[in-house]
């Protein structure tokens, strides 16, 4: 009975801590997100009807979404937003920083404090979670990624490959009525940390050639190639080389030598760190986080991904 007493007290007390810390991170949201984004019918000619909707924001009027919807598409709001960003503080059990942006939906970084680290033995190469929620309109589901964000060249990589850092949320408007079944399921994103942890280690222990490495994520043009293909070709493997050699010196780690034997982590991370700040961008990049994401989906971080693992293996 007391025990019970007892358990009862502490669950309260817990979740009343859990609302004192969700308060600065929702009202940045909502503050940030501080619009709908309604769902109106599409007519044709004349003031025709059709079977078709789009949706808009509220502030501005700007068409959000990609493409046209039914009826029965009920778009999320701010507040579904909210309940995920309340179920993401949960795995960390500490308060979070949140950071806001709108491409097309709504994206939010959740990161833990600056005091929570991991770290990478022998080497001051700091490591990092940060989930990353997105919430589209492109009639797919949320979804929420564990990435790792790396002190030492300032990037924030998903390792897409790994199941335990993903989860994915039925796209439905209400999720506030849902935060118990929320965050259970985001408490296999806080077993992913250890996983990703383990990961990581694994790279940081097996060492790998970088000219072979990167030769097998971006080979050698062919014989008959242009003179332009092999200019971009050695002018991107120059700019991989030099970062790899800048964060070997900023972490600890020897100067490369002759044989260009490197970590498979380094290895990963110098392909990831030039996708996200090095390589070039067409007009309509807004920022870092753009950059963020479309590294995350480069077809050669993820070979370069699949290829560190690998060596861990």
């Amino acid at each position: 009975y007391n025990e019970s007493i007892t358990q009862t007290i502490f669950f309260t007390l817990w979740r009343s801590l859990m609302t004192t810390v969700s308060t600065s991170a929702a009202d940045q949201v909502r503050s940030a997100f501080d619009f709908t984004v309604d769902k109106f019918p599409l007519s044709g000619p004349d003031g025709m009807r059709t079977p078709w909707y789009a949706m808009f924001r509220s502030d501005t009027s700007e068409v959000v979404g990609e493409g046209s919807v039914t009826d029965r598409y009920t778009p999320h709001q701010t507040e579904d937003v909210i309940a995920l960003v309340d179920a993401c503080e949960s795995v960390f059990d500490e308060a979070s920083q949140v950071k806001t942006h709108f491409r097309n939906g709504h994206y939010v970084s959740v990161a833990p404090s600056d005091d929570y680290r991991r770290s990478i033995y022998g080497t001051r190469d700091n490591i990092f979670p940060r989930l990353i929620i997105r919430g589209g309109y492109d009639r797919s589901a949320f979804n929420v990624t564990l990435g790792i964000y790396r002190d030492a060249c300032q990037n924030l990589a998903m390792l897409r490959s790994v199941s335990e850092t993903y989860q994915s949320i039925r796209h439905t408007s209400g999720l506030r009525f849902a935060m118990d079944e929320l965050v259970a399921q985001f408490q296999t994103l806080k077993d992913g940390w250890q996983t990703l942890e383990n990961l990581v280690h694994g790279m940081q222990s097996a060492e790998v050639s970088m000219v072979d490495f990167l030769n097998e994520v971006y080979p050698e043009p062919d014989a008959d190639a242009g003179q332009r293909a092999v200019t971009i070709h050695k002018n991107r493997t120059e700019k991989i080389f030099k970062r790899l050699q800048r964060e070997r010196i900023k972490t600890g780690r020897p100067v490369i030598d002759s044989t260009f034997s490197v970590s498979a982590w380094e290895a990963y991370n110098a392909i990831q760190g030039f996708n996200q700040w090095d390589a070039p961008r067409r007009e309509g990049f807004k920022g870092e986080f753009d950059r963020i994401l479309k590294a995350s989906d480069n077809q050669a971080v993820r070979k370069a991904e699949t290829l560190a693992l690998a060596a861990a293996a």
